[in-house]
């Protein structure tokens, strides 16, 4: 989770592909669409699962941002899955509360 997170703040498309699981990643990322974008924290909320011998993990998290000066926060619960030894992205539901 917080290696996606660095890569959003580095805008770093190719990692955040390559992290996707490719029953849900789609085809191309943009992550200039958005404007210019600050993201200033990630704080894990909660986190099931994930260790060395799950297959499956979930993480909650907050992750703090300023597009065009103003400030915004993003709340998931994402799930992962781990496969050769690689954890991938599978989806994410946000708290729009």
């Amino acid at each position: 989770m917080r290696s996606r997170y660095s890569a959003y703040a580095l805008m770093r498309e190719d990692y955040l592909l390559r992290t996707w699981h490719g029953t849900t990643r789609p085809a191309q990322l943009d992550l200039h669409d958005a404007g210019p974008v600050k993201w200033l924290g990630l704080k894990i909320l909660n986190c099931e699962k994930g260790g060395v011998d799950d297959r499956n993990g979930v993480v909650e998290f907050v992750a703090r941002y300023q597009v065009n000066g103003r400030a915004e926060r993003l709340q998931e619960v994402s799930r992962f899955v781990c496969e050769a030894g690689r954890w991938l992205y599978v989806d994410g539901q946000i708290d729009t509360t």
